[in-house]
């Protein structure tokens, strides 16, 4: 069986993947995400989770490495992780009473064969109309400064929408699980094996 190593340092992609009961390590990838505003979002996210995937190769070589990474858009313009209390006030109050569709891009790269997977798989999300208090206590609360969108999905961010759509629930966490499933089992990995 190949080493598998997620190319992440995500307490949210970590415990995804712990979800499928196979051993893995995590490393943090060595890759500067750049974001192009001209990209499109779905080929971005893509670029973004390959590039961290084959920043790992040399590491570990013999390894199926994972990548993954994720944007939303919103009124036509990629947006990432706020980084600060104030810039995921000005994220959550843009996105009241309104839908926005996340990509989360995925890569499965082999370093034995060379063989790259990839895919984006988009999520919706709408959110209720929320008043100023709400998104203030929402933020106190979560601390979502590390999130596309700033909110947590998998906590109270829960509390902000109206509306969830998509194919794979998990992808809106970080780490398409269904997806990631079919490109391991391409490579000849079943979680189901163990």
């Amino acid at each position: 069986m190949k080493k598998i190593v997620l190319a992440s340092t995500s307490p949210y992609r970590r415990e995804l993947l712990e979800r499928l009961g196979i051993p893995f390590a995590a490393a943090a990838p060595r890759f500067d995400e750049q974001i192009e505003q001209h990209d499109e979002p779905a080929d971005l996210v893509q670029r973004l989770a390959l590039g961290k995937a084959l920043s790992l190769a040399d590491d570990f070589p013999g390894a199926v490495i994972i990548g993954s990474d994720q944007v939303f858009v919103a009124d036509g313009e990629i947006v990432g992780k706020p980084g600060t209390a104030e810039k995921a006030f000005q994220q959550l109050r843009r996105m009241s009473g309104a839908s926005h569709t996340f990509y989360t891009g995925l890569a499965v790269a082999d370093t034995v064969t060379g063989e790259n997977l990839t895919c984006c798989v988009p999520f919706t999300v709408t959110l209720r109309t929320l008043a100023d208090d709400e998104i203030r206590n929402y933020i106190r609360r979560e601390n979502p400064l590390d999130c596309a969108g700033s909110f947590m999905i998998e906590g109270l961010g829960i509390a902000l929408m109206e509306k969830l759509e998509g194919t794979d629930f998990t992808a809106l966490i970080g780490l398409p699980l269904i997806q990631l499933i079919t490109m391991l089992r391409r490579l000849g990995i079943n979680p189901l094996d163990w």
